[in-house]
C-alpha cells in the first residue's frame, strides 16, 4: 500500500519554521478569519443582501532582539511574510519578547448561524411594527450574522483559537414633520436570537416621547443618561484605568489605588465570559478573566497586557488586543460591566423629578482630562416625575470624573452598548444650556 498523503503543514506551523530558519529568536502568528452576511433595508423596503468574507494573518517575530509586525490579506505567500517582518525589526530597537508559553486550547464555538431568510423577515417585522404606530416615518435597518475565526501560535508551542458567531440587528427611524428631524435608533447584538419586536417596541416609545417638542431646563440641572448614551462616560473611565495610560502618567488616578475615585453607588468589573462579547482568551494568548476594577467607589485594579504588566509589575491580567492586524497588542477591556442599582426606568424618571434624559448623543466625547460638552441628539424633558417632550438645541457640558462622583440613582435596566454592560444612571447637576 502506498503511504497515505501527508497533510499540508498549517500555514501558521510554516511561519513558524521559516522565522526560526531565518535566525528569529522568537515568533508569533495571529490568524483571523470573518464571514459576514448582512441585510440592508432603506426607505422602508428590502435593499441589499451582501456576503463579505475576509482572511488575514499577522507574523511578529524577533530578530537579533528587535521586533518586526508584517500581515498579509488573502493568499499568504509565507517567505515574503517572513522577509518582510525580518526587514522591518531591523528598524526597530531591541526589546524583550512577550510570548506565552506552551498551552494547547480550542475553545468550543459559541454561537449559532440563522439563515439569511430569517434577518430578511426580522428586518420586516420590526419595520412594519413601527409603522404601525408612525405611518409616516422613514425606516433604514440593518441585519447581520457575523461568524469570526481567531487563532494564536507562538514558537513557544502556544496554540489557542475559538470561532464565535453573533447576530446583530439596528434600526434607524426618521420622522421628518415640516422643518422638524428626529432621528431615533437602537439595535440589539446578540448570541442565539435577537428580539426584532423589542427593538421595534424601544424605537416606538422613544417616538411617542418626542410628539411634542419642549424647551429645556437650563444651569445647574440633573440629567438622567440611559443605558445607550451612559456608555460616553465610561469611555473615559476605561482610558484612566488603562495601564498604559497610568505608565506614562497620563491618567489623573495614577496614584489612586485603594482610593475612593467615582459615587459609591458604582462598582465595575470585567466579565468576558458573559453576554454576546465575551472572549476566551487575549490576542497575546494570555486567558481572560473577571476582574473587579472598582468596587463601591473604590478604585482597585489597573488593566494591562505583558509589556505593560510587567513595567508596572503587576503582570498581564489577560488584556493585551490589537486594534487591528497590523497593531501590537495594547491593554483593552473585555466587557466592562457596571453592577445595577435596582430602580426600573419609570422610577429613575419619577426619581429625577425635573430634569432631563439624554439618549443619543452628537459629538466628541471627553478624552483623558474628562471634559465634555455634547450636544444632544435625542434627550427628553422631565417635569413633576413625567417625560413631558423632547428637547432640541441643547448642549450638556461637564466633567467626568467629577459627574460620576455625583451619581445619585443607578438602574436596574443594564443593557450591551458595544462591550459595554451598562445601566441608566442620573448624575446631579450637569451644566444645560439652551433654546428656553
Amino acid at each position: 500500500h502506498p503511504p497515505p498523503p501527508i497533510a499540508p503543514m498549517d500555514i501558521a506551523e510554516q511561519l513558524l519554521d521559516l522565522a526560526a530558519a531565518s535566525g528569529a529568536e522568537a515568533a508569533e502568528v495571529y490568524q483571523a478569519k470573518s464571514l459576514s452576511r448582512p441585510v440592508f433595508f432603506e426607505a422602508n423596503r428590502l435593499k441589499q443582501l451582501e456576503s463579505a468574507q475576509s482572511e488575514g494573518i499577522a507574523l511578529r517575530l524577533w530578530k537579533d532582539g528587535k521586533p518586526g509586525l508584517a500581515v498579509a490579506y488573502g493568499a499568504v505567500e509565507p517567505k515574503i511574510l517572513v522577509a518582510k517582518s525580518i526587514e522591518l525589526s531591523q528598524l526597530n530597537e531591541p526589546e524583550t519578547p512577550e510570548l506565552n508559553g506552551a498551552d494547547r486550547n480550542i475553545y468550543p464555538d459559541l454561537g449559532h448561524t440563522i439563515p439569511m431568510e430569517e434577518l430578511v423577515a426580522m428586518g420586516k417585522m420590526a419595520i412594519e411594527l413601527v409603522r404601525s404606530d408612525f405611518p409616516d416615518v422613514l425606516c433604514n435597518s440593518q441585519w447581520d450574522c457575523d461568524i469570526e475565526t481567531t487563532k494564536l501560535v507562538n514558537s513557544l508551542g502556544l496554540n489557542c483559537s475559538y470561532t464565535d458567531t453573533t447576530l446583530s440587528g439596528y434600526l434607524a427611524v426618521e420622522w421628518i414633520r415640516g422643518d422638524d428631524f428626529l432621528s431615533v435608533g437602537d439595535g440589539q447584538t446578540q448570541r442565539g436570537s435577537l428580539d426584532p419586536a423589542k427593538i421595534a417596541q424601544s424605537v416606538i416609545k422613544r417616538l411617542e416621547w418626542a410628539k411634542t417638542n419642549v424647551n429645556p431646563p437650563t444651569g445647574k440641572v440633573p440629567v438622567l443618561f440611559t443605558a445607550k448614551a451612559a456608555d460616553m462616560l465610561w469611555e473615559t473611565v476605561q482610558a484612566a484605568m488603562n495601564g498604559k495610560q497610568v505608565l506614562e502618567g497620563a491618567s489623573p488616578w495614577n496614584d489612586r489605588l485603594g482610593q475612593k475615585v467615582l459615587s459609591p453607588l458604582l462598582t465595575l468589573s470585567q466579565e468576558p465570559d458573559r453576554g454576546p462579547f465575551s472572549c476566551p482568551f487575549d490576542d497575546e494568548g494570555s486567558p481572560t478573566r473577571s476582574l473587579t476594577l472598582i468596587h463601591e467607589g473604590r478604585l482597585k485594579l489597573f488593566y494591562a497586557d505583558r509589556t505593560i504588566g510587567r513595567q508596572l509589575g503587576c503582570g498581564s491580567t489577560g488584556n493585551g488586543f490589537r486594534s487591528g492586524l497590523g497593531s501590537y497588542p495594547t491593554p483593552q477591556l473585555v466587557n466592562l460591566t457596571i453592577a445595577p442599582g435596582t430602580m426600573s426606568f419609570p422610577e429613575l424618571v419619577k426619581h429625577l423629578d425635573s430634569g432631563i434624559i439624554i439618549d443619543q448623543i452628537l459629538g466628541n466625547e471627553a478624552g483623558m482630562s474628562g471634559d465634555f460638552s455634547i450636544n444632544v441628539e435625542l434627550g427628553y424633558r422631565v417635569k413633576n416625575g413625567r417625560i413631558s417632550g423632547r428637547i432640541k438645541d441643547t448642549m450638556v457640558s461637564g466633567n467626568v470624573y467629577t459627574a460620576l462622583k455625583k451619581v445619585v440613582a443607578v438602574g436596574a435596566d443594564t443593557d450591551w452598548n458595544g462591550p459595554c454592560h451598562t445601566p441608566s444612571l442620573i448624575v446631579e447637576g450637569l451644566s444645560v444650556t439652551g433654546r428656553g
